[in-house]
């Protein structure tokens, strides 16, 4: 399964993208919101799955969460924020936009474990 990753900073790209393929994804890595809309509108199978982060320059999280639920060949794609922003007033606004869940940093790869049992994204034999 396919999973886009979409974070400014590398290095949390990175640990995202290691969970996630311990986990049996295959993540793809974009650095913004416009970069993650680029590679979807270039073709090619929709992720599964695509973990975002809230506050990134050239399009933010929450932007890209409400392009892709206006377009009918994505809104298949479950959407989850990996953000720092915990306020209670982001996650209904995050949540009301179209995303599935929400992820707060710092996190473990259990968290993501457990939200994706949750969603049921768990690919097949990789659930404990």
């Amino acid at each position: 399964m396919r999973a886009l990753v979409i974070d400014d900073s590398r290095t949390m790209r990175r640990i995202v993208a290691q969970g996630l393929r311990g986990l049996g994804f295959e993540p793809v890595e974009a650095e913004h919101g416009q970069h993650a809309l680029d590679l979807l509108a270039e073709g090619g199978p929709v992720p599964a799955l695509a973990c975002i982060d809230w506050n990134m320059p050239v399009m933010d999280g929450l932007t890209f969460v409400t392009r892709v639920r206006a377009n009918p060949q994505w809104r298949d794609m479950t959407l989850m924020m990996v953000t720092t922003e915990s306020e209670h007033s982001q996650i209904v606004r995050a949540l009301a936009a179209g995303a599935h869940e929400y992820l707060i940093k710092p996190f473990s790869v259990d968290a993501i474990r457990e939200k994706l049992e949750l969603l049921g994204l768990m690919p097949v034999g990789e659930s404990a």
